[in-house]
């Protein structure tokens, strides 16, 4: 893949992050409107009892009017921030990378979050510096309708079967359920450290032979 064009997500999907890995450049579609039951405020992770949602609150329009995804806010009345870091906490912390990576992540939880745009934006950054990633990232200008680019904005439905079969690695809580496959990145880090990159770049993408558009 050379460009490819998708949204940024709260800590993405392996599958999102392999795609980010395997392209030459990635351009965000920043100019699209909010839309529910997607990555854009949730991801997922392993826990003792098995897959585990976390889910950023969103402040929603009085008007009930449709929203510019970068213009939507975190409704921070919740602390979301500090659940979230302890979900973490309680899932990964006897993982074998979990404090090499900790000091990185934790201010994510820490720091205020007014709009969930520039917050997934920000998550992207650090992420790419801790895994190794060097893809070329850019931004959309309009909504790309038609774009040249690979079209993979589907990635970012959470409703969507993904027929991605991720290599396994050893999870952490492997001893109380089965393999779970396409978690967040932050389960692929925390659990294989260093060798995160090698994995992504290695990870067999099961609609890279689509044409531009193809989902």
């Amino acid at each position: 893949m050379k460009t490819i064009l998708l949204h940024p997500s709260y800590f993405p999907s392996i599958e999102q992050m392999a795609a980010i890995a395997q392209a030459e450049k990635v351009i965000f579609e920043v100019e699209d409107n909010y839309q529910k039951q997607t990555y854009r405020n949730r991801a997922n992770i392993a826990h003792s009892n098995g897959k585990l949602v976390l889910n950023i609150p969103i402040r929603h329009s009085k008007d009930g009017k449709r929203q510019k995804m970068k213009e939507i806010s975190v409704e921070n009345d919740f602390p979301w921030q500090e659940q979230h870091w302890k979900s973490l906490q309680s899932a990964y912390r006897t993982s074998p990378f979990f404090e090499y990576y900790e000091d990185d992540i934790k201010p994510l939880f820490a720091e205020p979050v007014e709009h969930l745009m520039a917050h997934n934006l920000r998550i992207s950054e650090i992420l790419y510096e801790l895994i190794g990633i060097e893809t070329e990232i850019s931004e959309t200008k309009i909504y790309e309708v038609a774009p040249e680019a690979k079209d993979l904005r589907f990635l970012i439905n959470a409703k969507r079967k993904s027929d991605f079969e991720p290599k396994a690695y050893t999870q952490v809580h492997e001893a109380n359920h089965p393999f779970l496959p396409n978690l967040s990145v932050l389960d692929l880090l925390f659990n294989e450290g260093p060798n995160t990159l090698t994995y992504l770049e290695e990870s067999i993408l099961p609609w890279d032979h689509l044409p531009r558009g193809g989902k």
